[in-house]
């Protein structure tokens, strides 16, 4: 007697879209992912033409701070030069080393006048603030070596914006009697005209890692 085949029946599969669908939706909401993220500073405005680019900087006007291979960093001007190995050195907590951000504020308020140091000039900033003498024209450089480690550029990102913090928060205080994040919009404006973030950050190059 002849076996008799029987039909496999197929698979309903219409609704395996729907499955894949949902179960990528389920993975995407809540799976996290690494995030970035960036500097909390507003970057300076674009300079009006090409021209302004190429101005030169006078020595006493510019602190460079350099990040070497070996993520030690040296900060220097006319008025001396310093090394930090590692941020403990950087906050000035170990070393007996002054700390990075207060070679900043040294440098962008140049309260002695000195002639290693910025030139000072009077500008008027509107009261309460009136004619106050600043230092308009000074640059601080950050440059890094093309392997200097993301942790280290960032630290010495960290002190150099916290210098000038500091000295908003203090010009707050000092022409206000507030500090700076309960000042108005236009106070505000005020005090960052009187304290500008004058940074600038080059290309990372090849220094090496030697002194």
């Amino acid at each position: 007697m002849a076996k008799s085949s029987r039909k496999v029946p197929g698979l309903n599969a219409s609704s395996m879209a729907d499955v894949s669908f949902l179960l990528l939706t389920f993975f995407l909401l809540v799976s996290n992912m690494d995030v970035d993220s960036g500097l909390a500073r507003r970057l300076p405005p674009p300079p009006q033409s090409e021209d302004q680019s190429s101005v030169d900087v006078q020595r006493r006007n510019l602190f460079v701070v350099l990040v070497n291979a070996q993520n030690e960093t040296m900060a220097a001007n006319q008025h001396g030069t310093e090394w930090y190995a590692n941020e403990a050195e950087l906050r000035g907590e170990v070393g007996g080393k002054v700390a990075l951000k207060d070679r900043v504020k040294e440098f962008v308020l140049n309260t002695s006048n000195s002639p290693d140091l910025p030139e000072l000039e009077e500008q008027d900033f509107g009261a309460p603030i009136g004619v106050v003498p600043v230092t308009a024209a000074h640059v601080v450089s950050i440059q890094n070596d093309a392997t200097t480690s993301y942790k280290a550029y960032i630290a010495v990102q960290n002190e150099v914006v916290r210098a000038y913090n500091e000295l908003r928060e203090e010009g707050a205080r000092k022409y206000f009697n507030t500090s700076y994040g309960e000042l108005t919009e236009e106070q505000q404006k005020q005090i960052q005209d009187l304290y500008p973030q004058r940074i600038s950050e080059a290309e990372p190059k090849n220094y090496g890692g030697g002194q």
